[in-house]
């Protein structure tokens, strides 16, 4: 194998090992995303995985559903971006900020 060829080889395995690495740190992190001044609460890892949903009691009706609908979708999505700028965040450590197809960001 050419030294050139064995280098990238050895750079890639260290990559390998350093995105694992980020991997495990990204479903440590916690990040939150709340709608209703705080009323649903939403709770993500930087994996993007919703770990728990909190609901204050005073937000449910029974007769209005959507609005609580509403708000869990919004603490939801909130909850999602913030852990994708987490993830992204964390990858542009990796790559030092080049957008590399197969890579997840």
């Amino acid at each position: 194998m050419p030294k050139g060829l064995g280098d990238i080889m050895k750079q890639m395995q260290k990559m390998q090992i350093k995105m694992e690495e980020i991997q495990k740190e990204l479903e440590n992190k916690r990040v939150e995303g709340t709608s209703g001044g705080g009323m649903v609460r939403v709770i993500a890892n930087g994996k993007q995985e919703i770990l728990e949903i909190k609901i204050d009691p005073e937000v449910v009706n029974k007769e209005d559903v959507e609005m609580l609908e509403d708000l869990v979708l919004a603490a939801v999505n909130q909850a999602k971006e913030k852990a994708q700028e987490v993830q992204t965040e964390e990858m542009s450590k990796l790559t030092g900020g080049l957008k590399i197809p197969g890579m997840p960001f």
